[in-house]
């Protein structure tokens, strides 16, 4: 068995791609001595000398075969993404540096890896043990990120700024660079969905951080969308507002931003021009469809997942 290091994502995916066509159908492979019942599919797309298998599939679900990665994917929204592909029946890879992430979800179609998406080596190998796991990859969810407390600019150091953008910016062009191979051979066509922040639409004060660094990868976003399209990948963007089920949002912080506002908590929750509160299971569901083939057509897009803000609109 190769090691690790030893593993070209390129090729793999190039089999991956071959296997499903031969099916018609995306699959997930698996490194390891095929079974009986793949030896057909080893046949006939000489999957790299015979040394990988089909992955666990939950046949008839809209994503069976499919291979999603998702950053920061151990809580909050991140989380209710990652359950939601795999409700849906895709393999997921969730990266997060909280070691909650390995355990997370049931089964074989599954991978969680503990990692600092700052430190390259380590998202190399983390990629490098994705591809191994999964032989490829379809839909991208750049989530990770940081919310630091409030500072006026006259207040923010130039290590405070740099720490935010080194978290909330720089790690999404090494996962766009390193995925976009991949994604351009996925057996039907490639996804990528960014979560950035209502911030981008509609800024507040104190966190010129945190909205700078989140205007910035909707950006790259926007970037990637016009230069991907012509390898059929399609990058698009939410901008989630107030979903309160996070861990920014501890009772304390609740109950001081409602009393700024002179609200209790449950009308803060609730204020937007809808009256409804967003949750992150809501944000998972609706980024799961926008991986789907209800938004196979669009690409480029920002959509604010936030009840409605007089601010945004």
């Amino acid at each position: 068995m190769q090691s690790a290091p030893e593993l070209d994502l390129t090729a793999i995916s190039d089999q991956r791609l071959a296997v499903s066509r031969q099916l018609g159908r995306p699959v997930c492979i698996r490194q390891g001595s095929p079974t009986a019942g793949d030896s057909v599919l080893a046949e006939a797309a000489g999957l790299l000398s015979g040394s990988f298998a089909l992955a666990d599939e939950l046949p008839g679900a809209p994503f069976a075969g499919e291979v999603a990665l998702v950053t920061g994917g151990a809580s909050g929204i991140g989380k209710a993404i990652a359950q939601s592909l795999h409700e849906r029946g895709a393999a997921v890879v969730n990266m997060d540096i909280n070691p909650a992430v390995e355990g997370l979800l049931p089964g074989p179609r599954y991978l969680g890896i503990r990692i600092d998406l700052t430190d390259e080596s380590a998202l190399e190998a983390a990629f490098l043990r994705a591809g191994q796991a999964f032989g490829g990859l379809d839909m991208l969810v750049l989530n990770a990120g940081i919310f630091p407390p409030g500072i006026r600019i006259e207040a923010l150091g130039l290590e405070d700024w740099r720490k935010v953008m080194s978290i909330n910016l720089d790690p999404n062009l090494s996962m766009l660079r390193r995925a976009h191979p991949m994604l351009k051979r996925s057996p039907r066509y490639g996804r990528v969905v960014i979560n950035a922040s209502k911030n981008v639409l509609a800024p507040g004060a104190g966190a010129v951080a945190y909205s700078a660094s989140k205007a910035a990868v909707t950006q790259m976003g926007r970037v990637a969308a016009l230069e991907w399209a012509k390898d059929g990948i399609r990058v698009n963007m939410v901008h989630p507002d107030q979903v309160f089920d996070t861990g920014i949002w501890t009772p304390e912080v609740l109950q001081a931003r409602a009393a700024h506002y002179g609200m209790s908590v449950e009308q803060y929750k609730r204020r937007n021009l809808l009256g409804v509160e967003i949750n992150s299971r809501y944000v998972g569901e609706f980024v799961a469809n926008m991986l789907g083939p209800m938004f196979e057509f669009i690409t480029g897009a920002q959509i604010p997942i936030d009840g409605g803000s007089d601010r945004v609109i």
